[in-house]
Parts: structure tokens; sequence; C-alpha cells
């Protein structure tokens, strides 16, 4: 029932059964370590939130989840010294780019100074965020790394929600291509957890800021918190992109379906038709 936990490498364990009731019921010989340890539950199951080395580690984690309680009997709010941005400001061009083809980091690019909360093996690598200090005040922020999974979708409804719980304001870095879609994708339940994102960010009664830095497509930008959901305010960069989905993405459903009902007609479908239907559409989304 916590809100974060904190589990030592070799050494905590987190599982519904141990290693002997395993054996006993199932057969399976398993040690503690691979059934529950830190490597499992941050890494793949996603169960704890930070992955500690060591006792004193563990004990440093502590001190820096305790740091972003933002609990004050008589202030609503801690203020700290600011401290000078990773990047100047005349380096954005160099930082992220205009070819939005081109991935990048959000955590290297954004968040390896401010983060206070970011396992670099954590659970979910498209979904990143943590607890940082702008001009000294405490806000929780958020960044994409291109597509959001089921997991990453939990994983933000979680802190959306946290961030709720100790009024603290929510900064969106908008990179996202949407949710994943697909048969394997459904079957686990995409949509379900991507609407809980959505009306996690949707129900957030904290401020809300959002910056567009790359691409903001399709549902991506409901759960990011885009103009429907009424951020205080919303920035975007020169380089950013905003549609239902990319250039390339529309040309090929649109190809798709001409393909089909050509099919249906019994008429051919030529690769000379395909490329004259798709390049209108690419150029009229550059």
């Amino acid at each position: 029932m916590a809100d974060e936990n904190i589990i030592v490498r070799k050494q905590g364990t987190i599982f519904l059964a141990g290693p002997p009731l395993v054996k006993a019921a199932t057969g399976e010989e398993v040690s503690a370590e691979d059934l529950g340890g830190a490597d499992l539950h941050c890494r793949k199951s996603g169960v704890s939130d930070h992955y500690a080395l060591d006792d004193h580690h563990a004990l440093h984690l502590t001190r820096k989840v305790v740091r972003n309680l933002n609990y004050q009997k008589k202030l609503d709010v801690t203020i700290e010294p600011s401290e000078e941005p990773l990047f100047p400001a005349d380096e954005l061009y160099g930082i992220v780019g205009a070819n939005l083809k081109r991935n990048f980091d959000v955590r290297e690019k954004f968040f390896m100074k401010y983060f206070l909360r970011l396992d670099l093996n954590s659970y979910n690598s498209t979904w990143q965020h943590g607890f940082a200090r702008i001009f000294g005040y405490p806000v929780g922020i958020v960044g994409n790394n291109g597509v959001l999974f089921s997991e990453s979708a939990k994983k933000g409804a979680h802190f959306v929600q946290l961030c709720c719980q100790r009024n603290i304001p929510l900064l969106f870095l908008q990179n996202i291509t949407g949710f994943m879609v697909g048969r394997e994708y459904e079957a686990e339940g995409i949509a379900k957890d991507g609407a809980k994102m959505v009306a996690a960010v949707a129900c957030a009664q904290v401020p809300k800021i959002t910056l567009i830095i790359g691409g903001s497509y399709g549902a991506g930008n409901y759960g990011m918190c885009g103009r429907a959901y009424s951020p205080r305010f919303l920035y975007i960069w020169p380089n950013a992109r905003i549609s239902v989905m990319g250039g390339e993405q529309a040309a090929n459903v649109l190809a798709t379906i001409a393909k089909d009902q050509r099919a249906r007609e019994g008429k051919q479908f030529s690769s000379a038709d395909e490329v004259a239907l798709k390049e209108p559409i690419i150029k009229k989304f550059e």
C-alpha cells in the first residue's frame, strides 16, 4: 500500500509464495532472487519503484523520497535555490533537431541533471518521470520516448496521482507517437490502461503545463495533457508537430483502404498508383 517502495539488490524479495511453496505447489525450483528480487521487480514487473545497490544506497534513496513528499505544516511549498540549466537556450536546435524521425532520449537531454527519482534501469523506458525544481519550486516532470505501452500508461497514471496527492504541479514534455496498437497489445489491455492514464491526467487538480518538444500524435496527445485537457499553459517548440498521425502513416492507411476497395471491385492497384496516392498526402502533412 506504499506510494513508493525501495528494494535492495540480492537482499530484498517480494512474492506471493516463496521458493519452498512454489516447489510444493508447481514443482518449479527457483531461487528467491529470481522469483522476486530487485532485478525482477524494478526492471520487469514494475512492482518496486527504486533499485538500491545496498543498505546505504537504500537510505540515500529514502532521503530523496522524503525530500519530495512536499510535506510542510506551515508552508504549502518548499523553495530551494535554483540551478543553471543543463544546456543554454541558444543550443535548442542542437539538442533535438528538426528531424522528428531521429530518436533522442528525453532522459539524457532533459532529465539527467534534475531528476531525483530516475533509475537508469527503470521499469519501461518509453515513459520517464521524476521530481525536479524550477526556480526552486517543486514540480513533477513527465516525458516520452516515443510510443506508450500498457506498462507506460500504468506507470504514468500512478505518477500523476502521486503528484496530485502531494500537491505538486506537473510539467508534460510531449514527444509521443501515440499508444501502441495491434492484436497483442489490445489483448494486454492497452485501451483499459490508456484510459486510466487519460483519466488521471483529466482529473488532476494540480497546475499542469505542457511543452511539446517533438511529435504529438493521436491519442498520445490526450494522455500527455494536450489542449483538450486544460493545461494552464501549452508551449510548442519550432520543430514540433501535432496531428492525428504522421504523414507516412496517414498515407499508408489511405493506400490500404484504396487497395482493398479496388480488390473488392476486381481492379488492380499498382505500385505506381500507390506512389501517386501517397506523395501528395505526405507533402500536405509536411
